[in-house]
C-alpha cells in the first residue's frame, strides 16, 4: 500500500468517498446536524488502518453500503479549514480542519442496500446527484475541495495502488 506521508500539521487525517452509481451520479447525504447541507461520505483514518480500509469502514458506517468496489484513489492530501466558530466544537479544537485522501468507489448494489439510519447517523437522507448540483448544495467551506476532487478524479482511475 502506498504511503501518503503525514497530513499537514493541525489537520485531521481523513478519507473522502466519491461513490458513483451506474449512471455516474454521485452519492450525497444531508447532514443530520445541518439541514440543507449535503456532502459525500468522509471520516477519520484510524491509526491501524490504511486509506482503503478507512474508506470502506466509513462508507459502511455512514451508509450501510457493502456493495461497492474501489476504482480510484487520489495521491494528494486535500485540505479544508473549518470556520472559526466550529473549531472548538470539533475534535476538541485540536484541528483547524481536515486533510483528506479521496477514494472513488463504484456502487455495485441497488438503492435498497443504502441505509443512512445507522447506529450513529451522520445523514438524515440521501440522494444521487450530479456535480453541478452537489457544488451548489455543499457548505461553502468545503466547496473548493469538492471542486478539486470532481475535476481530478478521472485521473485516479489508472492509479496502480488498486491493482
Amino acid at each position: 500500500m502506498i504511503n501518503f506521508g503525514s497530513p499537514p500539521d493541525r489537520y485531521r487525517p481523513c478519507v473522502g468517498i466519491l461513490l458513483l452509481n451506474v449512471d455516474k451520479k454521485i452519492f450525497v447525504g444531508e447532514r443530520v446536524d445541518a439541514l440543507g447541507a449535503w456532502q459525500m461520505p468522509q471520516g477519520g483514518i484510524d491509526p491501524d488502518e490504511n486509506v482503503i480500509e478507512a474508506a470502506v469502514r466509513e462508507l459502511q458506517e455512514e451508509t450501510g453500503i457493502e456493495n461497492a468496489l474501489p476504482i480510484g484513489i487520489d495521491n494528494n492530501w486535500r485540505t479544508y479549514i473549518l470556520p472559526e466558530e466550529v473549531r472548538p466544537k470539533s475534535w476538541g479544537g485540536k484541528f483547524i480542519g481536515q486533510a483528506q485522501i479521496w477514494v472513488a468507489f463504484k456502487f455495485t448494489g441497488n438503492d435498497a442496500d443504502i441505509n443512512v439510519t445507522t447506529t450513529l447517523p451522520e445523514f438524515s437522507r440521501w440522494k444521487w446527484t450530479d456535480p453541478d448540483t452537489l457544488l451548489n448544495e455543499i457548505v461553502s467551506f468545503k466547496r473548493d475541495i469538492y471542486r478539486d476532487v470532481l475535476a481530478a478524479y478521472p485521473t485516479w482511475m489508472t492509479n496502480p495502488i488498486l491493482k
